[in-house]
Order: C-alpha cells, then structure tokens, then sequence
C-alpha cells in the first residue's frame, strides 16, 4: 500500500512539473527578447494603424533618403495623373545617370511617350533614375517646382525634418536632400495609403514599354518582397545616404512600417540592409509591450474645493486622488512618452463610482492613446474628513426640532386651554 501511494505521488509530481515546462519557455520567451544590433545608423518601427514606436534608433536624426525619395514622386504623381495618361521623356530625364531606364533597359528617345501606370512602376520597381525625372517634369513642368511640391506634400504629411531637392534622390551635388527615419515612416504610411502607390510598390515584376517601343520586364529591387509578410516598399542608395530600405509589413492581423536608413555596403551584392530589416521586423512582430503606468495607480492628486454642506456654509480643500484602471503599455524603447491629465469640474459631492472624471493623454512620437481617469473617492470620505461638523450639524438640527415640538405642544396646550374657558 505504502508502495502504491509513493508511486502515485511521484506521478503527480512527474505530471505538475511536466505541465509548468511550456510555461516556462514561453516566460522565457518573451523576456529574452532584445533589440536588434543593426548596421544602419538610424532604424524605426511603428505600428501602422496606431504609430506606437516598437523599435528606434536614432529616429530623428538627419539621414538622407536616396531612392526612397521616389515614394513621395510616386504619391505626386497618382495625385496628379490617371493610370492612362501618357508622359513625354524629356531632356532632363535622358541626362540622368543609372540607374535609368533610357540607359540600362532600352534606349528611349526625348518625346517617347509612356502610361503613367508604366511609369510608376518603372519609377518603383526599378527604381528608374531618369523616370524619376520624367515625372516631375510632366507633373511639375521642371525639377525645381517640381521640388516645390515635393515639400508642400511633406509638410502636409508632417514630415517637418525633411527638405527635397531632387525627385530621384540623388545627392551628389547638394547637401539640403535630407530626411529621418521618423518622417520616411510618414511617408510610407502615406504611400500605403494610396491605393495606385501601394498596389505599384508590392509588384514583384512588371512588364512594361514606352508606345511604339520594346517592352521589358522590369523585377522589384526589394528582395523582400512577398516574403515573410512584406507587402512594399522602396530601396534606396547614394555614397552619402547608404544603403536604405523603407518598407510595409502585413502579417499576424498587424501592419507595421520599418525604415532602416545608412546601412552598411555600397553595391547590389551588398545585402546587409535587408539584413537589417529583416532583424527589426522579426523583432517588431515579436516583442512586447511593457507597463509604464500600473492599473490603480495614483497619476496625480487634485486639490478640490467644495461647501462642506452643499450650496451653502464655508469651503474646504479637498485632496482628491486620481488614477487608472487599466495598466498603459508601450513597447521597450529609448523615446521618452508624455502624459497630459485633463480633468472635468469636479466637485467631490458629485463624484460618482466607477464613472470616469477625466482622461489622461499619452504621447510619444505621432502614438496618441486616452485612457479614463477615475477617483476611489467615495462621499463617505466626504462625511468622514468632515465628521464633526456633521455631528454637530446633526445635533443641532435635533436640538431645533425639539424646540419646535416643545413650541408646538404648548400652543396646543394653550389652544386647549382657551377652548375650556370659552364653555
């Protein structure tokens, strides 16, 4: 018997213990999860839908874009052509160094024409310098007001660190093309958001040709692409931006947006900036978000003044605590959040249990999120905090109604009196 209860005992333990093991490597998990040690020099990203930073590397730091720049080409030209209209290649375009299409697919001559559709995705996928050119010229009528528009849509995207010169990105002869990797995540959001941009950016190939001229078929230079849920984006590399890569990820019912900007290498084999997005994207997806605010915490105390007994008689301060009920999470990071209280009139006799009072904001970067503000005040405090007053009130109602009866019952008493006398 002894036996038998000594093996079911061992069993038990063998099965508690057994059962704690995938609990175990899934705390393990998420604790072990770093940040990534990325070749880029700046790196952000952000939650699409929310702008919650998941992960940032000097994400405010001047950076210049390259290629990338022709996102915000490409967002100019669906806002100012349809996908049938045709553009004429210019002189200026012809003049651009490779990566161009006139020079590095098929030779095109100043006045061919080409659809807008076809464009743009020469202008994306292959990332035509001289498409680049093309476009800004038919949209803009030159590069420099072309220019002109291309920071008007920036500063209406709020992109309020950047400055454009050039429609392709190149940088050779100017200092003032420049960016963040805060401000590119807004434009890939917008670029996301349109649908010719977004449908044009997420190509893997496209056959293209200039009217009257041969096709080719033209492959995304993102190698990411409709892989592990990257669904577009834009490459980009001058010697002074290095190696760049701006892209939209799908995946796990979220959509995020990562930038990687400076990376290491200057040529095609040169990978390590798909490398680095791939790092930063697999820990986007993977890390967790961390209390900065607990649930029932007390964020602030508020001085209150109110009438002990309502509309009437002297006013007190009150100390009213304020706090939260629920816990406020963002993900590990180096960028300091803001909290703004903003709190209703309050007046303590009115405060009400389980009724929010207010609201705290939380920033950091474009991420805004309110949660409701509550009190544990109760008006049992109120009567506690002011208890002698209310004794004293309570007597000396008591002591007013007793006066009143005694009045009343001798003029009763006096009534009955004189009817007596009257018979």
């Amino acid at each position: 018997m002894k036996k038998f209860k000594k093996s079911i005992l061992a069993t038990l333990i063998l099965i508690f213990t057994v059962s704690l093991i995938p609990f175990r490597v899934l705390a393990e998990d998420n604790t072990s999860i770093t940040p990534p040690d990325l070749y880029a020099k700046s790196a952000l990203s952000i939650d699409l839908e929310t702008n919650e930073i998941i992960y940032s590397k000097n994400m405010d730091s001047k950076a210049y874009p390259a290629s990338i720049t022709k996102l915000l080409t490409a967002l100019l030209l669906a806002e100012n052509k349809q996908k049938g209209d045709l553009l004429k290649y210019t002189q200026n375009a012809k003049s651009q160094p490779p990566f161009s299409y006139g020079l590095n697919v098929h030779p095109v001559n100043v006045g061919d024409e080409i659809t807008a559709e076809d464009a743009m995705d020469a202008l994306l996928l292959y990332s035509g310098n001289d498409i680049a050119y093309m476009i800004a010229d038919n949209v803009g009528g030159s590069p420099e007001e072309f220019a002109k528009l291309m920071n008007k849509k920036a500063k209406e995207l709020n992109m309020n660190s950047s400055n454009f010169v050039t429609p392709n990105g190149l940088d050779d002869n100017t200092d003032e093309h420049y960016s963040t990797a805060a401000d590119i995540a807004k434009l890939v959001k917008a670029a996301y958001s349109n649908p010719w941009v977004k449908e044009s950016m997420s190509k893997k190939e496209s056959e293209i040709s200039f009217l009257n001229g041969n096709s080719a078929l033209l492959k995304n230079r993102n190698k990411l692409i409709g892989t592990d849920g990257c669904i577009g984006g834009k490459t980009g590399y001058t010697a002074k931006a290095g190696k760049c890569l701006a892209a939209a990820y799908e995946k796990d019912n979220r959509k995020l947006v990562g930038v990687v900007m400076n990376s290491k290498g200057s040529t095609d084999e040169d990978l390590e900036y798909f490398e680095d997005m791939t790092k930063l994207m697999n820990y986007s997806y993977s890390a967790q978000e961390k209390n900065v605010l607990n649930k029932d915490s007390v964020i602030k105390t508020e001085e209150v003044s109110y009438k002990v007994i309502p509309f009437i008689g002297p006013t007190k301060v009150m100390q009213v605590p304020v706090s939260l009920k629920e816990d406020v999470k963002l993900f590990n990071t180096d960028i300091e959040y803001n909290q703004e209280v903003n709190l209703e009139n309050l007046n303590p006799w009115s405060i009400k249990e389980n009724s929010p009072i207010g609201k705290l904001k939380v920033t950091q970067g474009d991420y805004v999120k309110e949660y409701d503000l509550y009190s544990s005040l109760s008006k049992m405090d109120i009567i506690k905090d002011n208890i002698i007053v209310f004794i004293a009130l309570i007597l000396g109602v008591a002591l007013v109604a007793f006066i009143l009866f005694i009045i009343i019952v001798k003029i009763k008493n006096r009534s009955r009196r004189n009817r007596k006398y009257r018979y």
